[in-house]
C-alpha cells in the first residue's frame, strides 16, 4: 500500500486560469478545468473523491499504464530469441503491465517541477513484472495558454525490451459530474480498425470501418451505435477497440481524434505520433470509487482516447511496431487540445 502522505499533487494554472491538476502516483492527471461557450470552468476528466481509491483502481483513472499498456496474448512474447512471460490479470491475457504494483500506473513516480511544467520519472529493474532489460521511463506535462495539455512520454533501456506507454484519462466534456456521455460527437481521423477475438486479443487483420458501427470518419454520436449487434462491440459491451491511425508516419505528430459536446460548446482534439487510438467508452465504470463530485459512476460516463502502439503488438510482426534496445529512446507525444 502506498503512503497517502506520499501523494504529491501538482497544479498548472495558465494565462486566464484554467487548470490542470496531476499526480506522482501513476504520473496521473487529476483534473482538467476549461471554459464552456460562456466562460463557465469545469473539470472535465474523471476521477476520485478520496486519494486512495487511485491506488490499483480498475479503470487506471488519467494514469500511465505500463510497461505495456493495452493486451498481450497470453503474457507471452519473445525478445532477443528468448521468450517471457508475464501476469495474467485480463481473462487469458495480459493488460497494462500486470496487476497491483506490477503496473507503472499503480506506482509513485519522482516529480520534478521544470520551467516547461512537471516531469515525472520512474525506474523499472530488469526482471520487473517479468520484462526484460531496466527501464527509465519520463513523462511530460506541459499546459498551454491556448489550453493544450502536451503529454511526451520517453523511456531507455540497458537492454532489448517491450514498452507502450500512454495516458488513460476518461473525459466528460459536459463535466465530470455529468455522467453517460453518449450524447458527445466523436470523429476519428481513421479508417481502418482491428478486430478482435472476443478475448479483445486483434485478429491481425487491419479491417475497413465503412459500412460498420466502428465508423466514425464523419462526426457520430457515440451512443448511436454503441448498442448495435456486431463482433466488436459484443465483445467489450461498448467500444473498446483499436483504430489505426490515417497516413500515420513515424515520428509525425497528427490529429488522431476529435471530440465536442454541443450543450457546454466545448471540443477536444486528440494529435499524436503513435499509429493507433484506443477508443474505450468506459463500458465497466459501474461500481468504481465514488466520483470527485460525490456521484456513484455508470457505465459510459467517461470516454477514453488511449494514443499507444496496437494490442498485442509484440506478437504481431506486421504491426507498426519496435522492440527498445540499449541506447535508443521510446518516444510517445499526445496532444489534448481544448477550444
Amino acid at each position: 500500500m502506498i503512503d497517502p502522505e506520499a501523494i504529491r499533487l501538482f497544479s498548472i494554472v495558465n494565462a486566464d486560469g484554467s487548470e490542470v491538476v496531476l499526480s506522482n502516483l501513476g504520473a496521473g492527471i487529476v483534473s482538467i478545468v476549461v471554459p464552456d461557450r460562456s466562460g463557465k470552468l469545469s473539470d472535465v476528466v474523471l476521477g476520485y473523491r478520496d486519494p486512495a481509491d487511485y491506488e490499483a483502481d480498475g479503470p487506471c483513472m488519467g494514469k500511465v499504464p505500463g510497461r505495456y499498456a493495452n493486451r498481450i496474448a497470453a503474457g507471452r512474447f519473445a525478445v532477443g530469441g528468448r521468450s517471457y512471460e508475464l501476469a495474467i490479470n485480463n481473462g487469458p491475457n495480459h493488460l497494462h503491465g500486470g496487476p497491483g504494483a506490477q503496473c507503472f500506473a499503480n506506482r509513485l513516480w519522482e516529480a520534478q517541477e521544470t520551467p516547461e511544467g512537471v516531469r515525472f520519472s520512474l525506474d523499472s529493474p530488469a526482471g520487473d513484472a517479468g520484462y526484460p532489460g531496466a527501464l527509465h521511463a519520463e513523462a511530460l506535462y506541459t499546459w498551454s495558454d491556448d489550453h493544450k495539455l502536451t503529454l511526451r512520454l520517453t523511456a531507455t533501456a540497458d537492454a532489448e525490451t517491450i514498452v507502450n506507454l500512454t495516458n488513460h484519462a476518461y473525459f466528460n466534456l459536459k463535466g465530470e459530474e455529468a455522467g453517460d456521455v453518449t450524447d458527445h460527437t466523436l470523429k476519428l481521423f481513421a479508417s481502418r480498425y482491428l478486430p478482435t477475438d472476443p478475448t479483445l486479443i486483434p485478429t491481425g487483420e487491419l479491417a475497413p470501418v465503412a459500412g460498420t458501427p466502428m465508423d466514425f470518419t464523419l462526426p457520430k454520436r457515440i451512443g448511436t451505435d454503441l448498442k448495435a449487434d456486431f463482433p466488436a462491440l459484443n465483445y467489450g459491451k461498448g467500444y473498446d477497440n483499436c483504430f489505426a491511425v490515417d497516413d500515420w508516419q513515424k515520428a509525425v505528430v497528427r490529429p488522431v481524434a476529435e471530440l465536442t459536446e454541443a450543450t457546454s460548446g466545448r471540443r477536444l482534439l486528440v494529435s499524436t505520433d503513435a499509429p493507433g487510438v484506443q477508443v474505450y467508452t468506459g463500458n465497466w465504470l459501474a461500481g468504481c470509487p465514488v466520483s470527485k463530485s460525490g456521484r456513484a459512476y455508470q457505465d459510459y460516463d467517461g470516454v477514453a482516447l488511449e494514443c499507444q502502439y496496437f494490442p498485442d503488438s509484440p506478437n504481431r510482426p506486421a504491426f507498426p511496431f519496435e522492440t527498445l534496445r540499449s541506447g535508443e529512446m521510446y518516444e510517445n507525444t499526445i496532444i489534448f487540445a481544448f477550444e
